[in-house]
Formats: C-alpha cells, structure tokens, sequence
C-alpha cells in the first residue's frame, strides 16, 4: 500500500498504467495503431525508428497479455495477421491525444523546428479518428 492512496487500494493507478504503456515502443505502437491506422507487424516495424523485430514481436505479445489489442489470423495464402485494439486499448487514445498536446504546447522546443506552439490539429491535420 503507498501511503497517500486510501487503504482499499493496492497500488498507484497512475503507476500502473505506466506499467502497461511505460515499456519502449509500446505506445509507438498504440500511436500507429491510433493516428496511422496501422494493423501488420511489417508496418510497425517500417515506421517506428529504432525497434527491431524481436522487440516489436516482445511488445506485440505483451499487449496482447494486457489485452489491448488482440491478434487476428486470416485463412488467406499467404497468411495474414492482423492487430486490432480492444476497447480497453481503444480507450487509450485520449492519453496520446493528451501527451501531444503537452509537448506541442510545453516543449516546443523540443518538437518544432521554430519552437512556436500548435494545436492538435495543426500537426496531425485533423483530430484523430474516432475508434468504434
């Protein structure tokens, strides 16, 4: 128990959805899944710089643990595989919407070349799409 949550909690909320998304590249993941609407491994592993795909298949499988996403095999010849989120992974993207627009407001410098602010809108050109 952590001294300042009320005694019928076992842990840190926050901490444990850290848990969950906190591991390298998990919310890269997410971001695709979200913002890119990208579903196969070879197009995660094209557009997230730096993961290799011993880590992406590591991720994978962790969050299909977790159950935000779920995997989905195709009868087809040559297999296709498929990964779609769960509506627990769904309900993540306000957390991604929120992290952009700390940065893109509080690190500008961090995010733009001329280190001036924007809106969601602005850099991703239109709000998210809406995940059923």
């Amino acid at each position: 128990m952590i001294d300042f949550l009320p005694e019928e909690c076992r842990g840190d909320p926050i901490d444990n959805t850290f848990r969950i998304i906190g591991k390298k590249f998990t919310i890269h993941i997410l971001r695709n899944m979200i913002v890119l609407n990208q579903h196969r491994f070879n197009e995660f592993l094209n557009s997230i710089e730096g993961i290799n795909p011993n880590t992406l298949s590591s991720r994978l499988r962790e969050m299909e643990k977790s159950n935000l996403i779920e995997k989905k095999i195709y009868n087809e010849t040559p297999i296709r595989i498929e990964y779609e989120l769960t509506k627990k992974g769904k309900a993540l993207r306000t957390i991604l919407e929120e992290m952009a627009k700390f940065s893109m407001k509080f690190c500008c410098d961090d995010v733009f070349c001329d280190n001036k602010p924007r809106t969601f809108r602005q850099v991703y050109g239109k709000n998210l799409p809406i995940i059923q």
